[in-house]
């Protein structure tokens, strides 16, 4: 066997902005390890200052002094917070901010103000937040003003986001009282998430308590049992509580590591990813699970994983909690024998671009027999693709950039129109992905 590809997976990006909030949140220092350096992280950072949080490096670590989630000395004007192009730190934030007394308004670029948020304010509503929309109803920019939360039940509708419960759920221990999260809708996108939220707010000393309705009232439940439930009939409970100052260390993200994966099983070397954790809560591990079912061979050692040269075949997968992944496993079923059905994903259309016109619409170009559901999307395999020059739109969403990419282990000359979006959440991709490229003998000349 040729040598291996060596890949580090850089940090996860859930659990960098979880991890920055709660630190900020804290009373204290808190030191964190690992935290991602994008420009999402960036967006939340500068929303965390806004509050009064200290963030600083320090060597290899950043630095956190906390609020206690107190107020502003002076909060007789209106915060205003630019989010950029993160749905995260929009979401959690927006959550956030309404537990600590003041007005806010949130706001951002590109494609945020066509992204919902309505199911997130009409619960904060609920919780005696005003909240007025200065453009489109039920999207950014919105201006929250608060007098901090009361606590009492309330109910979230989960089908376009779980971040919406996350950005409750972190604001819920800074309540005046308890407070008792009832789920609403037929689905929930991205349960996984709450789990990364769950364990974060954990380390810093605030547990959550998850229960599902039973015939003898409410129980506690797992996460992972929580997931087969309807979500009517799970809730969360969340007690007043101070987030403790700590030490956390952020380990490696799946989603970003779902290229390389991808690219160990369709191109001709193995890639081996180090720094990523086999029993993590987060959704996109299923990325291993993926390409096992699709015939990838797969092997741990510690804390690395290596995905071999491997003959593709199709498969049906629902992708529900894993949305994030959904461009790269569409581009890996293009080197695949047989028809793959991605489904479950139909809050795809939501994300930075249409994630499901997207993909199918620049895999089209570079030969791919690939249609649109609207819950997902059909490829049909052949095993192989035309070599050929290709012009790609990434939308400027970073995760279309990086699974375009994959198009060149088919011997395709793949020129993206910005790859820069990366930088989103991943500004080292292309210097990693080089790894890829030489490995395989492509030259960089098309590349970004």
């Amino acid at each position: 066997m040729n040598a291996v590809i060596d890949i580090t997976a850089p940090s996860s990006k859930s659990l960098s902005h979880r991890a920055l909030i709660c630190a900020s949140l804290a009373e204290g220092e808190s030191l964190l390890e690992g935290v991602l350096d994008s420009q999402d992280l960036t967006r939340t950072a500068q929303c965390l200052r806004q509050l009064g949080a200290l963030i600083e490096p320090r060597e290899d670590l950043l630095f956190v002094r906390g609020t206690g989630g107190r107020a502003l000395p002076d909060a007789s004007g209106i915060i205003s917070m630019n989010v950029g192009e993160s749905g995260t730190t929009c979401r959690l934030m927006a959550g956030v901010v309404t537990a600590i007394p003041g007005a806010y308004r949130v706001h951002g670029e590109g494609r945020m103000h066509d992204r919902p948020v309505r199911h997130l304010t009409d619960a904060l509503i609920q919780q005696g937040v005003d909240v007025a929309f200065e453009e489109k109803d039920g999207f950014p920019p919105v201006v929250l003003t608060s007098r901090g939360l009361a606590g009492g039940e309330v109910t979230i509708n989960l089908e376009q986001s779980s971040q919406y419960l996350s950005g409750l759920l972190l604001a819920a221990p800074l309540a005046g009282g308890p407070t008792v999260i009832r789920l609403m809708g037929r689905t929930i996108a991205s349960w996984p998430y709450v789990a990364l939220t769950l364990d974060s707010m954990a380390r810093f000393g605030v547990p959550v308590g998850l229960e599902r309705r039973t015939t003898g009232g409410w129980t506690p439940c797992a996460h992972a049992d929580a997931a087969n439930l309807p979500p009517v009939d799970i809730r969360l409970v969340v007690h007043p509580a101070p987030y403790r100052s700590g030490a956390m260390r952020v380990e490696g993200d799946w989603s970003n590591a779902s290229y390389f994966l991808a690219a160990g099983a369709a191109g001709k070397k193995p890639v081996r990813i180090a720094g990523l954790n086999p029993d993590s809560a987060q959704g996109d591990r299923f990325m291993l699970d993926i390409l096992a079912r699709m015939g990838a061979r797969v092997e741990w050692d510690g804390d690395a994983v290596t995905v071999f040269p491997s003959p593709l075949r199709g498969a049906r997968i629902d992708m529900n909690a894993c949305p994030d992944i959904v461009p790269t496993v569409a581009a890996m079923a293009a080197f695949a024998t047989g028809e793959t059905v991605i489904s479950g994903a139909a809050h795809l259309a939501l994300k930075e671009c249409d994630r499901i016109a997207g993909p199918v619409a620049e895999l089209s170009k570079a030969g791919a027999d690939i249609e649109a559901r609207p819950d997902g999307m059909v490829i049909r395999g052949t095993g192989t693709l035309p070599q050929r020059s290709v012009d790609l739109c990434t939308y400027g969403d970073h995760r279309m950039a990086m699974s375009l990419s994959l198009l060149e282990l088919a011997g395709i000359a793949v020129r993206l129109d910005n790859p820069g979006c990366v930088a989103k959440s991943f500004p080292g991709f292309w210097d990693v992905w080089a790894k890829v490229r030489l490995g395989n003998g492509i030259g960089a000349h098309h590349a970004a």
